[in-house]
């Protein structure tokens, strides 16, 4: 589950992490209520409007922008909210924008020159271990830092037995060319960064860019978190932090139904049981010469009302030519499975779309012959090259 900005800097704030000081706006008017509470609290005479969405790069789309005095504030409030932000990470149509986050300009003068750096923490997957990646690169794209000057990025690995040690936060500030004060503040800043994510359940912090300021002072001003889902249970605080109007309305919906479901641009729709089955039979649909339309995975219990929903949650996709229904009957019975097929056939009325179904494994033979029996337009198949063929078939026409 992804976080705004804010909710991500709040979080982190929550930890002992030093933030850029904002406040949330709904519109141009509380934009300027904002402002004009952070000039009293900060005494901050600029400010950043920064739209709140979930994707990177916002700065390239015209999410976020400076503002010299109040009128400027309200005008570039009233800009950003309500428009569609369109930015690398989001589609074409972009992300419309509820809401801005209005911040402290904390790139002020003073004895040295600000400096920006980069810094995540993610589990590397190749070890089992968390690790902190960073970098002097701050504010740029990271795959960019990667592709053209790697020797710039540095990883900490930390051993889940002990946790961030304190050389380790020592290692990372002296890596990045800081001394004094400002190393001192980056040691503190590392090791509760740190502390947030693995307290949190978290998969990703990523911070960009991590400011040291003029004063020597080292803040997060950025804040991309994205929590653990399977460990929600464990944090309803943080649950409650969920923005439905940033995820995709099928998904959420799907997911209310226990039904684990990912949107996908493709042509031919799956409706599977189990996630490994799920994404062989994905792979099986790009060998036939098609794109999955999506990734569906109905769990075990795939009895009729379920799959109608399957059904309504796929054929919602105009692009979807063809379903192909892969279950193997392990938990539930295939034939089980063929009777929830020809019920929710019957119930939706005539379905256009070609529908392929491959049900193998506990009385598969008896689920066969209740859908070539159905006298429904519906394609039986057994085997898995039997189930690419006709995905083939149907794609062909």
């Amino acid at each position: 589950m992804d976080l705004h900005e804010y909710q991500g800097k709040e979080l982190l704030n929550s930890f002992g992490v030093h933030i850029q000081r904002g406040i949330v706006a709904q519109n141009a008017d509380e934009a300027v209520a904002a402002a004009k509470k952070l000039t009293e609290d900060t005494g901050t005479g600029w400010h950043v409007i920064k739209a709140q969405v979930h994707a990177g790069g916002r700065g390239k789309g015209g999410g976020v922008k400076l503002a010299k005095n109040l009128d400027e504030v309200k005008t570039i409030a009233g800009q950003i909210i309500g428009m569609d932000l369109v930015t690398p990470q989001t589609s074409a149509e972009g992300k419309r924008v509820h809401q801005v986050l209005v911040t402290e300009d904390v790139y002020y003068p003073g004895d040295s020159e600000p400096e920006e750096y980069y810094m995540s923490v993610l589990l590397n997957r190749g070890n089992g271990r968390n690790m902190i990646m960073y970098s002097t690169e701050g504010g740029m794209d990271i795959e960019t830092v990667a592709e053209e000057t790697p020797h710039l990025i540095f990883n900490e690995e930390i051993d889940p037995a002990t946790g961030i040690l304190p050389f380790q936060a020592r290692k990372i500030a002296f890596n990045l060319g800081l001394s004094g004060a400002a190393f001192k503040d980056m040691t503190k800043f590392v090791t509760s960064l740190y502390k947030a994510y693995s307290e949190s359940d978290s998969s990703l912090f990523e911070i960009n860019p991590v400011l040291k300021t003029s004063d020597d002072k080292i803040m997060a001003v950025d804040a991309k978190v994205s929590l653990d889902d399977n460990a929600l249970f464990r944090h309803k605080d943080l649950a409650a932090l969920r923005d439905l109007r940033e995820e995709n309305p099928i998904e959420v919906e799907a997911g209310e139904h226990g039904l684990n479901y990912v949107d996908l641009d493709g042509n031919v729709g799956c409706m599977v049981n189990g996630a490994g089955l799920a994404m062989a039979t994905m792979d099986l649909i790009k060998q036939a010469g098609g794109e999955p339309a999506n990734f569906l995975d109905v769990g075990g219990t795939a009895d009729a009302a379920r799959v109608e929903i399957a059904f309504e949650l796929i054929l919602r996709d105009p692009a979807v030519k063809a379903i192909l229904i892969n279950i193997f009957g392990g938990i539930v019975r295939c034939d089980r499975v063929a009777q929830g097929v020809i019920d929710a056939y019957k119930n939706m009325g005539n379905i256009e779309v070609p529908i392929i179904v491959r049900l193998q494994g506990t009385n598969a033979d008896i689920a066969k012959e209740l859908i070539d029996n159905s006298g429904l337009d519906v394609m039986s198949a057994t085997e898995f090259q039997e189930a690419a063929d006709k995905v083939q078939q149907v794609l062909s026409k």
